[in-house]
């Protein structure tokens, strides 16, 4: 049995009600290395918080049954008017607060035929992308929805890469079929809740995203082609690019 038909949702559910898609943005990280006084995703870029722009992104995607914004339990955001949901079950990292908010989801849906089941997929997009467009979202979409995986935006790395040892280059590794992983990343809701819950106990050591959760229970995602400017805004002089880049679209 290969990595793509492991614990694959039974052909049967898939036809008799055709999966949903629905978005989960964790929204509760601190931003550290941002700089900034208050959570990075919540600074002004173009007019408002990055986080708006982020779902503005999302909500222009028809396709998307409905978005979820997970934020911290104290979280003090003056939020302005919208259809989006919030729920506060933010953890101390990004998977924590991933797993959590899929847990709340999952167990809406078992009351509730409206939320989230377990066949339906679930696309995991950072805050911070804000520079995602529809089109991209629709790409991923429409490469994974028949996918008996799922999968993530990613650019194949186009520079030369280094390893180091004290601040100096200790080996130049290959390129060849290395990526940059991106967001969203677009997976079956019961199986990345289940890939995340048996990294749970060891404190999801090891996940930086979605597909490596994924990828340590066996299966292996597609590759999606996505953009060099849905890049994630994480250090101070990715706010003016992010600002230019903005302002260029209208």
């Amino acid at each position: 049995m290969t990595s793509s038909e492991k614990d694959s949702p039974p052909s049967t559910d898939s036809h008799a009600t055709p999966a949903r898609c629905f978005a989960l943005v964790p929204c509760a990280g601190s931003g550290s290395r941002a700089g900034t006084v208050k959570p990075k995703q919540y600074e002004l870029i173009a007019g408002q918080s990055m986080v708006m722009h982020t779902l503005a992104a999302l909500q222009s995607v028809d396709r998307l049954h409905n978005i979820v914004v997970v934020v911290s339990p104290d979280d003090a955001h003056e939020w302005p008017e919208t259809s989006v949901q919030r729920i506060k079950c933010g953890g101390a990292t990004r998977a924590e607060s991933v797993f959590n908010g899929l847990t709340s989801l999952l167990a809406q849906g078992a009351v509730d035929p409206e939320g989230v089941q377990a066949t339906d997929w679930v696309l995991v997009h950072d805050a911070a992308r804000c520079l995602i467009t529809e089109f991209e979202i629709n790409r991923l979409i429409d490469a994974c929805i028949d996918d008996e995986v799922g999968g993530l935006l990613a650019l194949p790395l186009p520079d030369t890469l280094k390893a180091a040892v004290h601040g100096r280059v200790s080996e130049t590794l290959p390129r060849q079929d290395k990526w940059l992983a991106q967001t969203p990343q677009m997976f079956r809701a019961g199986q990345l809740h289940a890939a995340l819950k048996a990294k749970a106990a060891e404190n999801f050591e090891g996940i930086t995203d979605e597909a490596s959760a994924m990828e340590m229970a066996g299966f292996a995602p597609k590759l999606v082609v996505g953009s060099p400017h849905n890049f994630k805004v994480t250090y101070p002089p990715d706010f003016a690019l992010a600002e230019d880049l903005l302002g260029s679209r209208k």
